[in-house]
């Protein structure tokens, strides 16, 4: 289950207005720490997890659901930092640009990685867009 702050259901329903799409939101192996997060506008399809929200819907292929189950999508308006925030508890730690995470392991501590400082961070030879998330 992914939970919608009323922010983000507000900017879904300015966004997606009537076009029928839904916001997908979406795990890719990549990024400097191992998996990244990825949204689109997207039809839905078979198989995806579909959560209706107050004006729009968001939708979630299985695969990435298994990363993305407990997680918050929010919307912030901020001067320097506005868009869609995924707050994700089954990030182990994410790089410095927040974009990419390396999943929980259960029993596992991650060790630091000096590599994760947000130098490399980017969606190099992806198609998606990189999102903001904690």
């Amino acid at each position: 289950m992914i939970t919608v702050t009323d922010a983000a259901a507000a900017e879904l329903k300015n966004l997606l207005g009537d076009s029928g799409k839904a916001l997908r939101l979406l795990v890719q192996k990549g990024g400097c720490a191992g998996h990244q997060y990825g949204m689109k506008l997207d039809e839905p399809q078979e198989g995806d997890h579909i959560l209706e929200t107050n004006g729009g819907s968001v939708v979630v292929d299985p695969e990435s659901l298994t990363f993305l189950s407990g997680s918050e999508l929010a919307f912030s308006d901020a001067l320097t930092d506005s868009g869609f925030k995924i707050t994700n508890p089954n990030a182990a730690r994410s790089c410095g640009c927040g974009t990419s995470f390396e999943p929980a392991e259960e029993g596992a501590t991650p060790s630091y990685d000096p590599s994760l400082d947000g130098s490399v961070c980017g969606s190099e030879g992806s198609d998606e867009s990189p999102a903001t998330a904690n």
